[in-house]
């Protein structure tokens, strides 16, 4: 069993329901050195639970995709805390990272990132083959809204059909953390609407943990909570007492 295994295990057993899945305080991250140093994040501090879905909001370079980076296990800090169920991310070997990533954390981006010659359930089945405790392909497509789709190949598949295998892809290995990076950005409204649908229904149905990174604030009424980020730093965050629906979102 590797280390982050063990660990995440034995967290488990122990934990409290509040007791949150990702716990930041100071965080930053500095690229290069000297003259030539860009500073990406300023000492942000936040806290996210299971079952909730998160929006983070802010301009291009705000510091948003650095943090969803960082939360995935594909960067590291340069500084501050950084723990996924009091296992710390920033301290983590390689080989925990990797088993974090495969076992942990499904990942969602604007580029699909679908193999042309497999079908729908051929692209979610690699997933599932390396993964510990996976659901069938099929169930994955079906909690998507694919189920009569799966056999179809990406060419065959609108922009929005595809986002959804890619979905249906990260959700398969059961993940307790669904990372979205700009989701909708390449899609029509409609299309965006049916993505985000998606999305709601692999946090409320599976509890998953869901993030979603944006700069269209409009997706901030379907969050439990909003971090705003600037420059870096989270200057602001909202809690919304009722949560509205991607449908119901007026874009």
């Amino acid at each position: 069993m590797t280390h982050y295994a063990a660990t995440a295990t034995a967290n488990s057993a122990t934990a409290s329901v509040r007791e949150p899945v990702f716990h930041v305080r100071g965080l930053g991250r500095v690229y290069g050195e000297g003259t030539a140093a860009v500073t990406a994040l300023r000492g942000v501090d936040l806290d996210f639970y299971a079952s909730e879905l998160i929006v983070l909001l802010g301009a291009s370079g705000s510091g948003k995709s650095t943090l969803l980076n960082q939360l995935g296990g594909l960067d590291s800090p340069t500084h501050g805390t950084l723990l996924y169920r009091g296992w710390n991310l920033g301290t983590a070997d390689e080989a925990g990272l990797t088993n974090f990533r495969r076992d942990a954390v499904g990942f969602v981006f604007q580029a699909y990132n679908l193999i042309p010659s497999l079908t729908a359930r051929e692209n979610v089945a690699l997933i599932t083959e390396i993964c510990a405790d996976p659901m069938a392909p099929e169930e994955a497509l079906q909690l998507v809204g694919l189920g009569e789709r799966m056999d179809h190949f990406p060419a065959q598949l609108s922009g929005g059909e595809q986002q959804r295998v890619a979905i249906a892809r990260a959700i398969a290995k059961r993940p307790a953390v669904l990372l979205c990076d700009e989701p909708t950005g390449a899609l029509d409204v409609r299309t965006g609407i049916t993505v985000l649908e998606a999305i709601e229904r692999i946090n409320r149905e599976l509890g998953t943990l869901a993030v979603i990174i944006t700069h269209n604030a409009i997706l901030a009424d379907m969050a439990d909570r909003v971090f705003t980020l600037s420059d870096g730093r989270v200057v602001s965050e909202r809690t919304n007492t009722h949560r509205g629906s991607a449908r119901d979102l007026a874009w």
